[in-house]
């Protein structure tokens, strides 16, 4: 006797599940500007500050760390990002035939 398939198995027997139709494939946003790297250190800085005191000696390790990493240059990247245009390029590739209207 062939037991039934449960799970994950039942629904590959059943065909894959189809998509509605999409007008073109779009990614919002892509050029997002990246968060902040010292964000993590400025929210240990105000956490100490606020369990201890503004003039606590215990976080001036951490406030010279934020310094440290207020005053390193960062790099500006101008590069845009072509996941867009790799898309659309794909898309008809994905879709398949369709009729003209």
């Amino acid at each position: 006797m062939v037991p039934k398939p449960t799970g994950t198995h039942a629904a590959r027997n059943v065909g894959s599940p189809r998509l509605p139709p999409l007008p073109r494939l779009k990614v919002k946003h892509p050029n997002a500007a990246a968060t902040n790297p010292c964000l993590g250190v400025l929210s240990s800085v105000l956490s100490c500050w606020a369990s201890s005191g503004y003039t606590a000696a215990g976080c001036i390790a951490l406030e010279q760390s934020l310094r440290m990493c207020m005053d390193v240059k960062r790099p500006e990247n101008n590069k845009k990002n072509t996941i867009n245009y790799h898309l659309a390029r794909m898309y008809p590739k994905i879709v398949g035939p369709q009729k003209r209207k």
